[in-house]
């Protein structure tokens, strides 16, 4: 997708976005039975990704998780070095006060690191917007899959398994889970390559990090239509947007014709 530009009556070049993409994609079952084709929604799934964005929101993310406890002693803080390790003249030695300088060896720590945060402020919108490129990729990648409901009778690693032969998933997944998935949680916790993640935990870097990104009908961001609709009004759109082009240019055409009349009249009058 391409952006379109256009000059702003101030002069600046103002950038317009490209309409959302609408990905349709197949609704299915645990055993991967197809059930139906819905359309994402276009405003979470079919954005262009905004990559400058992704990178800030990723980075402060990063940043929050680190722990930030590391510490070192400066020389006020070291045991010992009270007392003048040698008198100040008559030993041909560069003078001393104590033996807990920073150029001591056993000394403090001259501007070592001390306990901090390294959290950064990072506006909702923009990790709002981070979260949405980061499901666009997946989805224009068609690395989305969605599910009706889990159906796991209880924690059973060899159903997890098969879900993912059924769907053909490599690499790494991430499966979204309801708070009443606890029995899906269970099940996907002796695989590796699989991360769970509850829907309200949702966040760009994980999304990033893996391959596939694993919906069900309660977990999906925002409302899935169905892709008959989604194409009707897909349709409905592009010809609205014909006809205002259509109506546009002619009105142009007539603007020009009435000036070139008017500059006939004002000749014959000369």
């Amino acid at each position: 997708m391409s952006a379109v530009t256009d000059t702003a009556p101030g002069g600046y070049v103002r950038r317009q976005r490209p309409e959302p993409a609408r990905h349709v994609v197949e609704r299915r079952s645990q055993d991967g039975t197809v059930l139906s084709s819905v359309t994402l929604p276009p405003a979470v799934f079919g954005i262009e990704p905004n990559t400058a964005v992704l990178h800030q929101v990723v980075t402060a993310q990063l940043a929050a998780a680190r722990a930030g406890t590391q510490s070192t002693k400066t020389r006020a803080e070291v045991r010992g070095g009270g007392a003048k390790p040698f008198k100040q003249k008559g030993t041909g030695r560069g003078r001393q006060g104590s033996t807990r300088s920073p150029q001591w060896v056993g000394g403090g720590i001259a501007l070592g690191p001390k306990p901090r945060s390294y959290r950064q402020r990072t506006p909702k919108k923009m990790i709002r917007l981070a979260l949405n490129s980061a499901l666009s990729d997946r989805a224009g990648e068609g690395r989305v899959v969605l599910l009706d409901q889990w159906a796991f009778e209880g924690p059973r690693t060899k159903d997890a398994v098969a879900f993912l032969a059924a769907f053909e998933l490599e690499g790494r997944v991430l499966v979204v889970l309801g708070e009443e998935d606890a029995a899906a949680d269970r099940s996907f916790n002796n695989l590796p390559e699989v991360q769970t993640l509850l829907a309200s935990e949702l966040n760009a870097y994980d999304v990033l990090r893996c391959d596939w990104v694993v919906f069900t009908d309660e977990t999906l961001p925002g409302e899935a239509e169905p892709a008959t609709a989604a194409a009707k009004a897909t349709k409905a759109t592009t010809a609205a947007k014909a006809t205002t082009a259509a109506a546009a240019t002619s009105d142009d055409e007539a603007e020009a014709g009435d000036d070139v009349g008017t500059g006939d009249d004002e000749g014959s009058e000369a």
